[in-house]
């Protein structure tokens, strides 16, 4: 089912999806930390599997794949419409960050350091987004 010429961060093709959804799974030295961090902080809605195992519920998200010449690995970026204001908000919640915001070409870039130690990314796009489609 075409439709019709491609437009600029729009799909080709509508079709229904047989994936429903994605789980992404964040390895942590203190796992309990990160969820509080996610649930307190983020504030992200949340469901309990069984045993206070937390799962939370994320904003839309997109999916890319970049090429590599070695192993692949995987990495998870939070999104924000605009990222000045929302380091902001999070250092003003006692969040620290691991880097100062970077202008790359595709978006401005920080990294948040999680409770446990890992970090995760978040930028503000500047290429056009998928999660709204």
């Amino acid at each position: 089912m075409g439709a019709g010429p491609a437009q600029k961060g729009r799909p080709t093709d509508s079709v229904d999806p047989m994936i429903t959804g994605a789980h992404i799974v964040i390895h942590s030295r203190d796992a309990e930390a990160d969820r509080a961090f996610l649930r307190d902080v983020l504030g992200y809605p949340h469901v309990d599997a069984g045993g206070g195992w937390l799962v939370f519920a994320l904003p839309p998200a997109e999916v890319a794949v970049h090429p590599t010449d070695g192993d692949g690995r995987h990495e998870l970026y939070l999104m924000c419409d605009d990222v000045a204001a929302t380091v902001a908000e999070l250092t003003a919640k006692g969040v620290e960050f691991a880097a100062p915001v970077t202008d790359q070409r595709w978006g401005l870039l920080t990294s948040i350091r999680l409770p446990g130690g890992g970090e995760v990314g978040l930028y503000q796009p500047k290429h056009p987004t998928a999660h709204g489609i």
